[in-house]
């Protein structure tokens, strides 16, 4: 697949947890120092991190580059060029078009992002999990627990027997209660949150499919679900990095409601015009 200018620290991020303990090592020094890249040759980089150069090449191959230069340039646009205020902070002398502007764009990089990390064969995945299950059931906490609601709204709509409370302890009186034909859809950008895990080990006991939608990076969430779709997202001064994945998460969220309602073909267009009589005015 080829590599646009914003894509390389995305990259990195999106294959972080399949990488050795070396791998990471080089990972997380281009992500904490970005700039030093651009001015670093793969000797240089090689002998900071006391690795080969041909452990740098690899690592290079591994995130989808040709070799180190090609890495270096894509990694130079992303920081350098003028698409780098997508991420920039608002300043208090912004004008409202201004903050509106980075606000929307901000929005923007954090869907190109997750675009770039989702896995088709997952993806795939996921929407034949959803199809095949007897009842799914949304879980999320929080933030995510909103996202977990939104989803529920969705999925009404495709004629599938869904399902999604806030409540922690409904959460795991319902997750008890699932089997295996069921599908559970957990949400949480850190993949660590308290209520998930518990949900999770529950949900493992019943042996239901699981499907975790978390942050890019490795997590306990990620580790035990069946099946793992990934958001990325960046963190600024107004907006945590878990508010700006909200966005790609209901994006996620967006491509499998329409996957499945393709999928479903005539079933899915009975059960969205059964719903839209129901609540048309003219029952009234």
């Amino acid at each position: 697949m080829k590599k646009n200018h914003q894509h390389c620290l995305a990259s990195i991020r999106s294959h972080y947890s399949q990488f050795s303990e070396t791998e990471k090592k080089i990972a997380n020094y281009i992500l904490n120092n970005p700039a030093n890249i651009i001015h670093s040759t793969i000797n240089g980089l090689a002998d900071t991190l006391g690795v080969a150069d041909s452990t740098v090449f690899r690592f290079c191959k591994r995130i989808g580059f040709k070799g180190y230069q090609s890495m270096k340039i894509a990694l130079a646009a992303e920081i350098v060029t003028p698409m780098r205020d997508i991420h920039e902070n608002v300043d208090a002398n912004d004008s409202p078009q201004t903050i509106a502007s980075k606000v929307f764009r901000s929005n923007m990089k954090t869907i190109e992002d997750t675009l770039m990390v989702l896995k088709e064969h997952q993806f795939q995945e996921a929407v034949d999990a959803m199809v095949a299950a007897d009842h799914i059931e949304f879980f999320g906490s929080g933030g995510s627990g909103i996202v977990a609601m939104d989803a529920y709204h969705k999925f009404i709509r495709t004629g599938l027997r869904v399902h999604a409370s806030t409540d922690s302890h409904i959460q795991l009186m319902t997750a008890s209660q699932m089997t295996e034909k069921d599908c559970a859809v957990l949400i949480s950008h850190s993949g660590s949150t308290k209520d998930m895990l518990q949900v999770m080990k529950v949900l493992k006991e019943t042996g239901a499919k699981t499907i975790a939608i978390t942050n890019f990076s490795k997590s306990p969430l990620s580790d035990k679900s069946d099946i793992s779709l990934y958001t990325v997202s960046e963190e600024t001064d107004y907006r945590s990095e878990a508010l700006s994945s909200r966005i790609a998460q209901l994006s996620i969220f967006d491509a499998l409601y329409v996957s499945i309602m393709l999928q479903r073909d005539k079933e899915g267009q009975d059960a969205l015009k059964k719903m839209r009589n129901a609540i048309s005015v003219k029952r009234i």
